[in-house]
């Protein structure tokens, strides 16, 4: 199905839990720079919710996927109107108890912005592998794989692989305070990252989980940025904090 966010058709999918419901939470799950909502880790992840009683909502963003919008044009102030638009449809639907949040890479940055945004309506946070460098990458002038004037910020930049951004990207990212969104959202928060990530540095989430009111942190080790190695270890956490809160 498509969820409109004003003309731009964002391509999402409800599943509901294994065992059926009349009343449950909704968990809306979100993909991160360059993927989709039919990636391994995030339909597993998913899967894993609907397991113990929690249906998911899981939604292609602007630019990716199935989504309207290009690549080259998308950014985090898009992503995030088109998460707020997401959470409108999941409070008009009458049989969510509970709104929980889910996102990996830069779709955990954009969730812990967005829940900080909707910290009255979102229960719970699970960033997974959050793309936190993003801020201070864009802030520094060292993003996407290569180096950059944040001052004179570039009309396009070429990412690692080869797809090409809008400076227009780092113009949006240099404007979010992180660390202002992270100490508004109050609600438990669950962490994961691979200890050998090689994207987004493991620190970021160790730092972040020192910031969050009331976070928990799982380091997965020895495993990477999309849990290529050890994916039933993220699944297994995530089931254990939905059954716990």
């Amino acid at each position: 199905m498509y969820i409109l966010d004003d003309d731009i058709k964002l391509n999402a999918k409800l599943d509901m839990p294994e065992a059926g419901a009349d009343k449950c939470p909704l968990c809306l799950v979100f993909h991160g720079f360059t993927g989709h909502i039919e990636e391994e880790h995030i339909v597993k992840v998913a899967k894993a919710m609907n397991e113990v009683g929690v249906a998911t909502l899981r939604v292609d963003l602007f630019g990716h996927g199935k989504s309207d919008g290009e690549f080259r044009n998308h950014n985090l102030y898009k992503w995030l109107n088109n998460i707020l638009a997401v959470v409108d449809y999941a409070k008009s639907l009458d049989f969510v108890t509970d709104i929980y949040m889910c996102g990996h890479s830069q779709g955990g940055l954009a969730v812990t912005l967005a829940a900080a945004m909707e910290q009255d309506v979102v229960r719970a946070l699970i960033p997974l592998s959050p793309a936190y460098v993003i801020i201070k990458g864009a802030k520094e002038g060292e993003l996407l794989g290569q180096p950059f004037d944040p001052v004179n910020i570039p009309d396009e930049l070429i990412s690692w692989d080869g797809l090409t951004l809008s400076g227009n990207y780092i113009r949006v990212a240099q404007t979010i305070d992180l660390d202002g969104a992270i100490a508004k959202y109050t609600g438990p928060v669950l962490l994961v990252h691979g200890d050998a990530d090689e994207a987004v540095p493991v620190e970021f989430s160790i730092e972040a989980a020192k910031k969050f009111a009331n976070a928990r942190l799982e380091l997965i080790k020895d495993d990477d940025h999309c849990y290529d190695r050890h994916l039933d270890q993220v699944t297994d956490v995530v089931k254990d904090f939905i059954m716990n809160l």
